[in-house]
């Protein structure tokens, strides 16, 4: 009988790259969406069906959760996050899921931490206690994010910004972190483990702003801003004041250079080498092209 996993958070940047790669394999995946609407374009792959979640409604989860053995927890960077995940770490429990891979970030077991990381070191702790085999995890930064929120000042003005100074980070792309999420769902080697996910190379924004200049044909600058100024920005995109400083803690984290941990996880678990930066701009680099 075929397997059948539960990935949540299934439009968004990871949760659809894992549920693609998952549907070229001999298991049936099951779509956890906010919006039925959103989760639409998920029908068309093969044995990909679509569920609605609301992650605070017992009925839907009960729903979502049916006959699935398997659950790949991406849960969104809000503030109900951690309440959000127990929810679905409860349910899985009551319908017997046999495995839970958890979507965490690197150095979400370090003490103290910052809040990014403790809030998934707790939702860690909860799986642990719960008795049901699982496994975290944890990558770096995303190359994705690059296009996600830098492409549209790199498009107008050839710049990015952001408040990290020379500090290096081993960026991961997502199609990686899908990689690898797939061979550990799909087996049951990986029990009871943790993983560090990174790219093949730690990279500072200079360097990253030298790749998109050599790929784009044109030249590209990275400008570090201060940290204040930074966090005006953010909170006159109405971003939250909370979130606003969880994400000048994580900028200040690669500021100092913690961001540069390089692994071999990603190699080890699939076989193949994680893409490089160079290559995901080649890979990308339509999205980078001015209207």
């Amino acid at each position: 009988m075929q397997e059948t996993i539960l990935v949540t958070g299934a439009t968004g940047t990871v949760g659809r790259e894992v549920i693609k790669q998952l549907s070229m394999r001999e298991v049936h995946v099951r779509a956890g969406v906010h919006s039925i609407i959103k989760g639409e374009n998920l029908k068309r792959l093969p044995e990909v069906g679509v569920t609605e979640i609301n992650f605070k409604n017992p009925a839907s989860l009960h729903a979502a959760f049916t006959h699935a053995n398997r659950l790949f927890i991406v849960a969104p960077f809000t503030e109900g996050q951690v309440e959000m995940e127990k929810n679905l770490v409860d349910e899985a429990k009551k319908q017997g899921v046999r495995h839970i891979v958890k979507l965490s970030a690197s150095g979400a077991e370090a003490e103290p931490g910052i809040q990014l990381g403790r809030w998934h070191r707790e939702v860690e702790q909860y799986i642990e206690a719960s008795g049901i085999p699982y496994t975290f995890l944890r990558p770096s930064g995303f190359m994705q994010n690059i296009v996600n929120y830098n492409a549209d000042s790199i498009n107008e003005h050839n710049k990015f910004y952001l408040p990290v100074g020379e500090g290096k980070v081993s960026y991961i792309d997502v199609r990686d972190i899908a990689a690898v999420a797939v061979e550990v769902l799909t087996s049951d080697e990986h029990y009871h483990k943790a993983y560090t996910l990174t790219g093949p190379e730690a990279i500072s924004h200079s360097e990253i702003a030298t790749v998109l200049t050599h790929t784009l044909d044109r030249m590209i600058t990275f400008v570090d801003v201060p940290e204040e100024a930074a966090r005006e920005t953010m909170l006159s995109q109405q971003m939250p004041a909370w979130k606003a400083d969880a994400m000048l803690e994580l900028y200040g984290l690669y500021r100092a250079g913690y961001g540069a941990q390089v692994t071999t996880a990603v190699e080890e678990i699939t076989g193949n080498s994680p893409h490089s930066f160079s290559q995901f701009a080649e890979d990308y680099k339509a999205c980078f092209i001015p209207a």
